[in-house]
């Protein structure tokens, strides 16, 4: 018997077949999960359509902009309705305005900040708060992707890096906040990986210059590999753990100068 067999894991964050929730998405069918996808769009739904013929089974899928409270309420009430609960959530969602992800950090305005935060952080709150009453009693997990500029200052990263140390903290008060109904959040910190959202980060190609020349293993990770460290946040495996980040980046954030 397969870790998923049976449960539904609902993966938010799916844009192209480079995404990292792609290849959770992966994993966690040949788990034996039963998969929901959300997209922000029609145009981005298109995208991902063209990728599920890779799946051993159609998907359910469903627009979901987690801007909009309504359609965050309307998407789980959809995947309610179709499945009757939820047992897994991944949350892999980020945006921050391009003028905000290079330059000086002190010029960062407040719509940018305000918007990555709400985005990449805040949605967090608004997806786990919708998922909770579908998760209870079925041992549920919930797992967000974060990145070591939250801890500490990565060049070119600038607003994404304060959104992702939001969402470590958000992690850990959903964690105590969701605990007393059995329902369980921790944070993956993959390293960087080329996804199309990365390069977006200038300086993208330097770090993974830098991990592969540096990092105790001597290269990058896989989407897969943070796949696998998904598998285990989300089933049985790690029953006892919540409020916590998993680093998978072939050990490079251990290392000092």
């Amino acid at each position: 018997m397969s870790l998923m067999d049976g449960k539904v894991a609902v993966i938010m964050g799916v844009a192209n077949k480079r995404s990292i929730a792609w290849g959770i998405t992966k994993v966690l069918s040949d788990a034996g999960a039963k998969i929901v996808l959300s997209y922000q769009n029609d145009r981005m739904g298109d995208a991902v359509k063209k990728l599920i013929g890779d799946l051993p089974e159609t998907p359910y899928m469903d627009v979901c902009d987690v801007t909009k409270e309504d359609e965050v309420s309307a998407f789980f009430a959809g995947v309610q309705k179709e499945f009757g609960g939820v047992d897994a959530l991944v949350h892999s969602l980020a945006f921050a305005k391009h003028e905000e992800l290079g330059g000086d950090f002190e010029n960062t305005s407040w719509e940018g900040y305000e918007l990555a935060q709400q985005v990449s952080a805040y949605s967090l709150i608004s997806v786990a708060r919708a998922a909770a009453p579908l998760m209870e009693g079925r041992d549920g997990a919930i797992t967000c992707l974060t990145y070591y500029g939250a801890d500490k200052v990565v060049k070119g990263y600038n607003v994404m890096g304060v959104a992702k140390a939001a969402l470590e903290c958000n992690t850990r008060y959903l964690a105590d906040s969701l605990g007393p109904k059995g329902i369980r959040v921790n944070a993956i910190s993959a390293g960087p990986i080329k996804t199309v959202s990365a390069m977006g980060v200038s300086g993208l190609p330097g770090m993974l210059s830098v991990v592969e020349e540096k990092a105790p293993l001597r290269r990058n990770v896989s989407q897969e590999e943070v796949g696998k460290a998904a598998l285990f946040l989300l089933s049985d495996l790690s029953s006892g753990v919540t409020g916590q980040t998993l680093f998978v980046d072939a050990g490079i954030s251990i290392l000092g100068f």
